[in-house]
C-alpha cells in the first residue's frame, strides 16, 4: 500500500484530509510540525507527501531537501496564500501539485490519482532512458549525443508536473516534437495536444482562433467559436513563436494564465479551462523582451521550466541516426531497401545544418528520389556536396579522438577512399591509417 505522509499545523483539517487519503487506498501518517516531518521522512520515506507551506517552525519547501535522495516521492504542497512566485518556486523544486485552502477534498482525490498515474508515467520513464542508452531514442525523439541526453533529462523532470514550459532553439530543431513528448509522458496524455502556430495566424484573427468569439461579436462572426483554449481543456496547448504574437494578446494571455479563466470575444462569461500551456520562440527570450517583441512579465510566466534544444552541428554524432531513421521511414514507406554510403553520411556529418533536423529530414527524401538503390555522394544537393571540401568545423571543445577521427575520414573523403594518397596528405604512414580505421570500425 502506497504510504502518504501529512503534514499541517490544523489538527481537525489534516485528520479530515488523512481520512480522505486512506479511502483511496494510501496509508496516511499525520504530523503537525516541520521537525516532526523530517524525523518522519528519516523513518519512513512517504509515496507522497502533502505539505502545508507556512508551518510553525519554517516552511514547507525545506523539505525537499529532506528528500532529494528520494526522488521518487511525489510532493503536494497546501497553501492559503499562493501566488505565482510561490507556485514556480514549488514546481521548480520539483512539486507536483498545490492545493489552495480552503481544501476541496474531491480535488485531493484528483490529485492523489493524478499521483498514481505519475508513479506509472515514472516506470514508462525509467523504460526509455534505458532504450534511449541501447538505441539513441527517447520515445519519438532521436540522439545519443550528451546535449540531447541532457534534454532527455529536463523532459523527464518536468513531464508529470503541470508546470508552464518554454522550449528555446533555432529553426528546425524539433520544438513541437519535444512539446508532443512532454504531453505524451504527462496526466493528460489521454487528453487534447494542440498545437498552435502564432507567427502562421494574421493578427486579425489570432486572438478569435485562441480564445474563440460569441456568435455577432464582429462581422463575420455568424456562429458561436470555441478557440483552442477552450478546447485543450484537462490537455496541453502549444504555442509557436509566441514572440510573434501581438503585445495586446500577450496581455490577455498573461491574465489568462494566472486566472485560468477565458472570455471568448464578445462574451461576459468567465470559463475555467484547466490547459498546461508549453510555449516556444526561435529568438533568444531576453533579446525578444529588449526589443519589445514578448512581454518580460509573460516571459516569467512562462519560463517556469526551460529547455534550450541544441542545433544539429553542435550534436554532429547524431546525423547518422537521424539520417538512417528518415531513410528507414520512406523504405517502408515505399517497400524499398534503399541504403547509404559511408561516404555519404560522413559527408552530411561534416555539413553545418543551417536548417538543423528540418533540413537533413527534407535532404534525405531528395536523395531517396535520386538513388536507384544506394545514395552516394552523387545524390546530394551541391551546397552538402561541397561542405566539406578542404575545411573542417570543429566546436571548440571537441575530444582530440574525436577531432582526429573526423580529419581522418574527411581526408579519405577527399582522397577519395585512396588510403595511400590520404596517409600521404594526413602526414602518417598507411599501416597507422589502417589501424585507425579499423578502431573506428570496431568502436
Amino acid at each position: 500500500m502506497p504510504h502518504a505522509l501529512l503534514v499541517d499545523d490544523d489538527v481537525n483539517f489534516v485528520l479530515g484530509l488523512a481520512e480522505v487519503v486512506g479511502r483511496e487506498g494510501f496509508s496516511a501518517k499525520t504530523v503537525h510540525t516541520l521537525k516532526e516531518a523530517k524525523a518522519e521522512i528519516g523513518r519512513t520515506v512517504p509515496d507522497v507527501l502533502l505539505v502545508d507551506l507556512h508551518l510553525p517552525d519554517g516552511s514547507g519547501l525545506d523539505l525537499f531537501k529532506e528528500l532529494e535522495a528520494s526522488p521518487g516521492t511525489e510532493v503536494i504542497l497546501i497553501t492559503g496564500q499562493a501566488t505565482v512566485d510561490t507556485a514556480v518556486e514549488a514546481m521548480r523544486r520539483g512539486a507536483s501539485d498545490y492545493l489552495l485552502k480552503p481544501v476541496d477534498f474531491s480535488r485531493v482525490k484528483q490529485v492523489l490519482t493524478n499521483v498514481t498515474r505519475t508513479r506509472e508515467l515514472k516506470e514508462q520513464i525509467g523504460n526509455l532512458r534505458g532504450e534511449l542508452r541501447k538505441l539513441g531514442r527517447f520515445g519519438p525523439l532521436i540522439g545519443a549525443s550528451p546535449p540531447m541526453q541532457r534534454v532527455y533529462d529536463l523532459i523527464a523532470k518536468v513531464a508529470q508536473t503541470d508546470a508552464t514550459v518554454l522550449l528555446t532553439g533555432e529553426t528546425g530543431t524539433g520544438k513541437e516534437l519535444v512539446a508532443e513528448t512532454v504531453h505524451s509522458l504527462s496526466r493528460r496524455l489521454k487528453e487534447p495536444f494542440l498545437p498552435i502556430n502564432c507567427g502562421a495566424v494574421s493578427p486579425n484573427l489570432i486572438e478569435s482562433e485562441l480564445f474563440g468569439h460569441e456568435r455577432g461579436s464582429f462581422t463575420g462572426a455568424d456562429r458561436m467559436h470555441r478557440g483552442y483554449y477552450e478546447r485543450a481543456h484537462h490537455g496541453t496547448l502549444f504555442l509557436d513563436e509566441i514572440t510573434e504574437m501581438p503585445a495586446e494578446l500577450q496581455v490577455k494571455l498573461l491574465r489568462v494564465l494566472e486566472s485560468g479563466k477565458v472570455t471568448r470575444i464578445g462574451g461576459s462569461e468567465s470559463l475555467s479551462s484547466d490547459v498546461r500551456v508549453i510555449a516556444a520562440t526561435n529568438r533568444k527570450p531576453e533579446e525578444a523582451v529588449a526589443k519589445g517583441k514578448l512581454r518580460e512579465d509573460l516571459l516569467y510566466r512562462l519560463n517556469v521550466f526551460p529547455i534550450p534544444l541544441p542545433p544539429l552541428r553542435d550534436r554532429r554524432e547524431d546525423v547518422d541516426l537521424l539520417a538512417e531513421h528518415f531513410l528507414a521511414l520512406l523504405n517502408k514507406d515505399q517497400d524499398t531497401s534503399k541504403e547509404f554510403t559511408r561516404p555519404a553520411l560522413n559527408r552530411l556529418r561534416s555539413h553545418n545544418w543551417p536548417g538543423n533536423v528540418r533540413e537533413l529530414k527534407n535532404l534525405v527524401h531528395r536523395a531517396f528520389i535520386l538513388a536507384e538503390d544506394h545514395i552516394g555522394l552523387d545524390c546530394l544537393p551541391l551546397g552538402v556536396q561541397d561542405s566539406a571540401g578542404s575545411s573542417l568545423n570543429l566546436k571548440v571543445g571537441t575530444s582530440l579522438g574525436e577531432a582526429e577521427r573526423r580529419l581522418i575520414l574527411a581526408t579519405l573523403e577527399e582522397a577519395e577512399g585512396d588510403k595511400k594518397k590520404a596517409a600521404e596528405i594526413l602526414g602518417i604512414s598507411l599501416k597507422t591509417l589502417y589501424n585507425r580505421l579499423n578502431e573506428y570500425k570496431s568502436a
